[in-house]
């Protein structure tokens, strides 16, 4: 979808057409439309269509007429039936006059600038625009990240009731959205120390100070994604100690039950063996069968409390 929006008095809208100081948005470009914004700004259509690849890299690259800067934001998606997230390429190509933004999907990075969240933006200045939307892109991560330790505390949370497989599961794919957030933050921030230091472009004060804030961001979220991921192999490690602690007292209970179960049936069998029945004790004692039943049952609750001083009950 390629659309068109241009701020006023500080105010952004929609607009029909191209217009200098504009700002062009591709989502999910066609190859029509792309096309018309390589051919109308006289830029290569493969920078056009660069962040449709969601194997690109991020990278920078200054061409004689306008200036690529492709980074890695975050996204949500749907994986094994499961809300997760991950990253997808960004491509900001700047010209004199406009600034145009390629994604393969809508992205709340780009929304809340339309949806009138971020305050004091101009399109028609194209760095200090582009540095906020490189801004709003960590902020965009921090945030996710600290979604993603709110669902790691509550799978801690239920390792005192029951641990379920599904957990486990959850908290594979959350290391996994760290993964991929640790790969495209670590790749932005090359991006972001390459602008630091190109002098072609033009850079007001209040931008270079802005640009500082954005390295210090996406550094603040690389760190956040080092002390998660440490955080998560803790609690997979707490789980594992856990499920078997709890599978050692599963196994303790159930050999206490066998010694317990083991005494009646040994007595049995000494009792039922083919010999005579004078040499066989209790044989001709009135209420024999009682008494060795009495006498099982005690030896029975003798090992039973000596096995519960032992703890294995």
């Amino acid at each position: 979808m390629l659309s068109f929006y241009r701020t006023d008095e500080g105010l952004i809208h929609e607009i029909a057409e191209f217009e200098p100081g504009c700002w062009v948005k591709l989502t999910a470009p066609s190859l029509e439309e792309c096309t018309y914004v390589s051919e109308t700004f006289h830029m290569d259509i493969a920078d056009v269509r660069a962040a449709l690849d969601d194997e690109e890299s991020s990278r920078i690259s200054m061409e004689e007429d306008y200036t690529l800067i492709l980074v890695d934001i975050p996204t949500a998606e749907e994986r094994n039936n499961r809300h997760t997230y991950t990253t997808i390429p960004l491509g900001i190509l700047m010209q004199e006059d406009v600034l145009v933004t390629v994604c393969a999907e809508e992205t709340s990075v780009l929304r809340s600038f339309i949806d009138r969240r971020v305050r004091e933006f101009s399109t028609k200045k194209q760095m200090r625009f582009t540095y906020q939307i490189l801004y709003n892109s960590s902020m965009v991560y921090q945030s996710l990240l600290r979604s993603i330790d709110r669902k790691r505390t509550e799978i801690e949370e239920k390792i005192n009731d029951n641990t379920e497989d599904s957990d486990l599961i959850d908290l594979h794919e959350l290391e996994s959205n760290l993964v991929y957030f640790a790969t495209s933050l670590r790749a932005n921030s090359l991006v972001l120390d390459r602008l630091n230091r190109y002098g072609r472009l033009k850079l007001y004060e209040e931008d270079q100070e802005l640009l500082e804030d954005v390295i210090i961001e996406n550094r603040q979220a690389i760190e956040m994604t080092g002390i998660y991921r440490d955080i998560i192999n803790g609690t997979r490690e707490l789980m594992s100690t856990v499920i078997n602690n709890r599978l050692n007292n599963v196994m303790k209970y159930l050999a206490a039950v066998t010694i317990v179960m083991s005494i009646p049936t040994i007595i049995s069998g000494l009792w039922g063996m083919n010999v005579a029945p004078e040499w066989m004790p209790l044989s001709k004692t009135p209420f024999g069968f009682g008494l060795i039943c009495l006498g099982t049952l005690i030896i029975c609750v003798i090992t039973l409390l000596i096995l519960r001083k032992k703890r294995m009950l």
